[in-house]
């Protein structure tokens, strides 16, 4: 008889509007067996060592067609990116005992049905919370990104929005190694002195104290943006598009200022998209999975060698993982937030 066990859970009350709380969201307890059932070919059942936070989630809170991911289910266990170790397996290509990141549950164990988008962590010498970020789905974001969207040269000057995010952060520091000049924007004086300090970028400001961000970027660019990394959306995106080059290229990767409106504000300046013949385009890191080894084999070396920084922001305890999602989209956290289930 297989063993059976308590499992902690994260589950959604119901669906969303407006600004998530951490009341949308409850603590529930269940039981599992330790045993993938027989009915279950080619699952895998894990025990969850790491949890992300990721801005994204805030759109599967609320009920929605046809988008790129499915929303929760209110009452069920919440789902999100995460680093886990096999339990137990019925799938010929994992093993009980091996460390894998993707997409797994809110909870102390997790069935896994689907092993698609599901990687086996090969290089332990490094932290194994860094796959949750830096060597997961924001470092394959900010790689897949700038390098394959933005197809960027030495000397260009590139702007990166929520830049001392997961994902901004990296992006910044791939284009100051490639020979950039990099300016990022974020909420907080913090954060500002991070991005200039431990992140190398070279210069950043706090958009909170901007009351015209068109003459802000005009400060910091007066020649104009080749690149813009975006992260947030509304009235930033506006006064990026007045102050893109000519065959400048945005790659949207997200859109936070956005995502608690109930009704999205507009963007008015998207005629420079003609006039300047600018490429802009929205991208999933999905589409790049098949470029995950050679942007480890890139990556890799880099942290061993010192030559990335990268924060992280932890949270003890599944407890503590509505108030780390929910902090997104405040401000509160620095860097990658990560939810630590259980370090074994």
């Amino acid at each position: 008889m297989a063993e059976e066990v308590s499992n902690k859970q994260i589950v959604l009350r119901d669906y969303v509007k407006g600004f998530p709380k951490e009341s949308d969201m409850t603590v529930k307890t269940s039981t599992i067996k330790l045993k993938v059932p027989e009915d279950c070919s080619d699952a895998i059942l894990v025990k969850n060592l790491y949890l992300s936070c990721d801005p994204y989630m805030r759109g599967r809170m609320r009920k929605t067609e046809g988008s790129y991911v499915d929303s929760f289910t209110p009452g069920s266990a919440i789902t999100g990116y995460g680093v886990a170790r096999i339990v137990d397996s019925s799938h010929p290509n994992f093993k009980k005992g091996d460390l894998v990141w993707g997409m797994t549950g809110w909870e102390e164990y997790s069935l896994i049905r689907s092993t698609q988008g599901l990687f086996k962590i090969q290089h332990t010498d490094v932290p194994l919370s860094y796959y949750t970020g830096i060597l997961g789905m924001a470092g394959h974001t900010a790689y897949s990104g700038f390098y394959e969207v933005c197809s960027p040269k030495k000397g260009e000057f590139v702007f990166i929005s929520a830049a001392s995010g997961a994902v901004g952060q990296l992006v910044g520091q791939f284009a100051k190694l490639l020979g950039c000049y990099v300016v990022g924007s974020a909420g907080s004086k913090d954060k500002v002195d991070l991005l200039k300090n431990k992140f190398g970028f070279d210069d950043a400001f706090n958009y909170k104290e901007e009351p015209d961000l068109n003459a802000a970027l005009k400060r910091y660019f007066p020649d104009g943006i080749d690149i813009y990394f975006e992260n947030v959306g509304g009235k930033m995106l506006d006064a990026v598009l007045l102050n893109m080059k000519v065959h400048g290229r945005i790659a949207v990767c997200g859109m936070i200022s956005q995502y608690n409106l109930e009704q999205p504000e507009g963007v008015h300046n998207l005629f420079n998209l003609i006039t300047k013949r600018i490429r802009m385009q929205g991208f999933a890191v999905f589409d790049y999975y098949h470029l995950y080894h050679k942007f480890l084999d890139m990556v890799l070396p880099l942290i061993k060698q010192g030559k990335l920084n990268y924060i992280e922001d932890i949270a003890e305890g599944l407890e503590s993982a509505p108030g780390a999602l929910v902090g997104l989209f405040y401000g509160r956290n620095v860097g990658k937030q990560v939810v630590v289930v259980s370090r074994e």
